[in-house]
């Protein structure tokens, strides 16, 4: 079970708590650290002593030491008293507050302050700024102290905690109203039998135009998850702010470094939440220079492949025969994969993806009908598909056709009617990323099975990779979840 503790120094500190909520004083949580068997205990410190070695800091402290998930945590105390940390969180808010005063149509006039409950502000027009002083300074209640200068105009003074007591009357609707919203997702009433015992944050974009999961397979996992008292609530990009709300976060956006998917893992991995894709996976998985280099010192067979800048192309020509495909190291969906079928487009091709890399791949062609895709989560098989190539195309997707990109067919079967070799070396490969929830590409001739690519964030979609296993399949997953989540 998750069990959510509001800690506070005096009952009459929260005398009317949401619905569903522990209230315990402070000295009796630092006493008394029995009292919560095998829940998964998460703490809000609404202590009014935050100060470093202080009755709250100490709260803190202890609950990250009893394995319970706490905000404000140690370090974050101890972050707003550090000049260096602190200056770069408040730049970071500034930058907003501009952004958010040049929208603004009657921008003040003076000095003022924000102040920030969970997140969320009185003055809707502030929102953004205080979801980022939230985002990064994670106090319950924060103020914002924004000065105007006469010559340089507004900036960030200062950001500090405040404690529940110097709240005055005015401010206790909007505070009550944000602590709700902050813990209501974990403690909404039971539906039906089965009672909540874990929250499922699944990122995704409905705007994707090739997301790894179709709606019709994420309403599945929400009605299993349901089921299995796991409730699976599908966020945005725009809920980072919420994002410790949650026991765990399922990625099913298409990832990269560069977008939203790998700073809601690092998130994630922050607060100590369960996330799949793991930030190390994503790092790992999203670059085929990394994959080429480890699966060539673990001697897991690929087909051959150079690592190639703009000085040593012509050494794809001496040790591979045309044609030759290649990559740009952070291509997926097939993007970024080029084949080339003589000398005259080798120099064009790598010209083209040499202008956005400044290392590129070169790797031996192997024409085949299909690719084996094997879903591995927990270093076990899940799920086995063969994607055929799209229509009179080289690959399974086409992006040159005109309109939507085109994919070919497939076809999926129970693990156990799976060659042997293709299971076990698809196993190997995912092993090296990590201990995730990867779809490894395989391809099958004469001369043996190859691994292709380790793609973490694998497609699950509705009819396709769950063709098989059905429902199971999402149970699978919501199990592995369950086990992250109770093994702390």
């Amino acid at each position: 079970m998750s069990a959510l503790v509001v800690l506070v120094d005096r009952m009459e500190d929260l005398p009317i708590p949401p619905e569903g909520l522990r209230v315990m004083r402070t000295r009796d949580y630092l006493t008394q650290p029995s009292g919560f068997g095998d829940e998964t205990v998460r703490i809000v410190n609404l202590s009014r002593d935050l100060v470093y070695l202080g009755q709250g800091y100490y709260a803190s402290l202890l609950a990250e030491a009893r394995g319970h998930r706490v905000i404000p945590s140690a370090a974050a105390i101890l972050s707003l008293k550090e000049r260096s940390r602190a200056w770069t969180g408040m730049r970071a808010v500034e930058r907003v507050l501009l952004r958010t005063l040049a929208r603004i149509k009657e921008t003040p006039e003076a000095s003022f302050s924000i102040d920030v409950y969970f997140g969320r502000t009185a003055d809707p027009r502030y929102e953004r700024v205080a979801r980022e002083a939230f985002d990064r300074f994670r106090a319950p209640i924060l103020r914002v102290q924004i000065r105007r200068d006469p010559e340089w105009g507004f900036y960030v003074k200062a950001i500090r905690p405040r404690t529940i007591d110097e709240l005055h009357a005015a401010e206790q609707p909007v505070f009550a109203a944000a602590l709700e919203a902050y813990t209501r997702r974990a403690w909404r009433a039971p539906k039906g039998p089965k009672r909540v015992r874990y929250t499922l944050a699944v990122l995704h974009d409905p705007k994707e135009a090739m997301p790894p999961s179709d709606p019709k397979a994420l309403a599945t996992l929400e009605r299993v998850g349901a089921q299995m008292g796991v409730s699976v609530e599908l966020i945005q990009p725009k809920d980072y702010s919420r994002l410790a709300e949650f026991d765990a976060l399922f990625i099913r956006m298409t990832t990269a470094l560069d977008n939203p998917t790998y700073r809601f893992a690092r998130k994630a991995e922050d607060e100590g939440m369960p996330v799949i894709d793991d930030p190390t996976s994503i790092l790992r998985c999203t670059n085929k220079v990394f994959l080429a280099e480890t699966l060539a010192a673990k001697k897991i067979p690929a087909p051959k492949t150079l690592v190639l800048d703009s000085r040593s192309v012509k050494r794809a020509t001496d040790e591979l025969s045309f044609p030759i495909v290649l990559k740009i190291p952070d291509g997926s969906f097939s993007r970024g994969v080029m084949k080339a079928d003589n000398l005259d487009m080798l120099k064009r091709m790598s010209r083209e993806l040499l202008d956005d890399s400044d290392l590129i791949l070169a790797q031996e062609f192997m024409p085949t009908e299909f690719d084996w895709r094997v879903g591995v989560l927990d270093g076990k098989p899940l799920f086995v598909s063969q994607y055929t190539m799209a229509p009179k195309h080289w690959q399974i997707y086409n992006h040159t056709a005109t309109g939507p990109a085109k994919s070919g067919g497939f076809r999926t079967m129970a693990v156990e009617d799976t060659p042997k070799q293709v299971l076990d070396t698809a196993v190997a490969a995912a092993r090296l990323m990590g201990t995730g929830l990867y779809g490894v590409d395989l391809k099958q001739n004469s001369r043996g099975v190859f691994v292709v690519e380790v793609n973490d964030n694998p497609n699950i979609d509705a009819g396709v990779e769950d063709k098989v296993l059905k429902d199971a399949l999402y149970r699978k997953l919501l199990e592995s979840f369950v086990r992250r989540i109770e093994a702390g």
